[in-house]
């Protein structure tokens, strides 16, 4: 396995991470912040943005998780590096969500 397919790994969960706040608002009919909305990331976006921001998330995670290497669930190094990609991009979008919803 070459040293890349970790990063691919890590960057996977992270897609896989930030995936869920705006498919889960969007789905739900919230507007959410999202770097479409005037000012990035502050301002809301409309429920279908983040949609549709929510699947091209989980695109990109699956392409770099899925389509890199061969991620084996079972090899603790790919699941390790999947996790903390995972791991730090949902502390930093709790930290990032949480100045506006009160999660501070």
């Amino acid at each position: 396995m070459r040293w890349y397919h970790y990063v691919a790994y890590f960057f996977g969960g992270a897609f896989l991470a930030n995936t869920l706040p705006h498919l889960g608002n969007g789905i739900s009919g919230h507007a959410f912040q999202s770097p479409f909305a005037s000012p990035p990331g502050v301002g809301l976006s409309s429920s279908t943005v983040n949609v549709l921001w929510g699947l091209f998330n989980l695109t990109v995670g699956y392409l770099l998780v899925c389509r890199v290497g061969s991620f084996n669930l079972r090899k603790t190094r790919h699941v390790l590096s999947l996790g903390a990609g995972i791991l730090i991009m949902s502390l930093m979008l709790a930290h990032a969500f949480g100045r506006f919803h009160g999660g501070l």
